[in-house]
């Protein structure tokens, strides 16, 4: 019998050993996981800024590359008073030849 009390405590001591090596484990464990969280959390606010830098800097490209072509409404503009030049050449043109 006092083999077997014996046996008994030793396997309730390896146990509780066990148990407490288990949970100190699983401390870390949830600490490390809190810390990846964190860093987690970072890159996503600095992935976020970064589409948002992005898209202030095609926007400014596009901006940029507009004015220099010229807006639309410019072009219209610019082809319309090509258009009454090209007509008054043709004019003075006609006019040139008939004088002559």
């Amino acid at each position: 019998m006092l083999k077997e009390e014996f046996e008994q405590r030793w396997v309730r001591k390896s146990l509780r050993e066990t148990i407490s090596a288990v949970d100190e484990r699983r401390g870390k464990l949830e600490g490390s996981m809190e810390n990846v969280k964190e860093a987690l959390d970072g890159v996503e606010d600095r992935i976020d800024n970064w589409k948002e830098q992005s898209k202030d800097y095609v926007k400014m490209s596009l901006d940029s590359t507009m004015d220099k072509i010229g807006r639309p409404d410019r072009l219209d503009q610019k082809l319309v008073g090509v258009s009454v030049q090209r007509v008054a050449l043709h004019l003075l043109d006609r006019e040139l030849v008939r004088i002559n």
